[in-house]
């Protein structure tokens, strides 16, 4: 049974950190691209961060780009979001993400709330 499953959301103050987790399972994990969205104020989720396979390198949306980090441990099949200097407009549920680099299949998690607050 394959399951992603989030955790580290919670409520901080702006210009505060927050470190998300995603425990991956079920999966060949060094097999899939594992990402971070958020749902953000439209219809579909928007990309936050993404690692490939092989610790490629990683991408960010421009709006977190110097702020957020995404990386991957392989051995413990668990993806991370180090998110730092946080703001209020980083306000959102966030979830995992993770696509078969050759399967193409794709997973997700059921999302952590995150919440930027003074």
């Amino acid at each position: 049974q394959v399951q992603l499953v989030e955790s580290g959301g919670g409520l901080v103050q702006p210009g505060g950190s927050l470190r998300l987790s995603c425990a991956a399972s079920g999966f060949i994990f060094k097999a899939y691209t594992m990402s971070w969205y958020r749902q953000g104020p439209g219809p579909e989720r928007e990309l936050v961060a993404r690692v490939p396979i092989f610790d490629g390198k990683p991408t960010y949306a421009d709006s977190v780009k110097g702020r957020f980090t995404i990386f991957r441990d392989n051995n413990k099949n668990t993806v991370y979001l180090q998110m730092d200097d946080l703001k209020a407009e980083d306000t959102d549920v966030y979830y995992c993400h993770a696509r078969g680099d050759i399967s193409s299949i794709a997973y997700w998690g059921q999302g952590t709330q995150v919440t930027v607050s003074s």
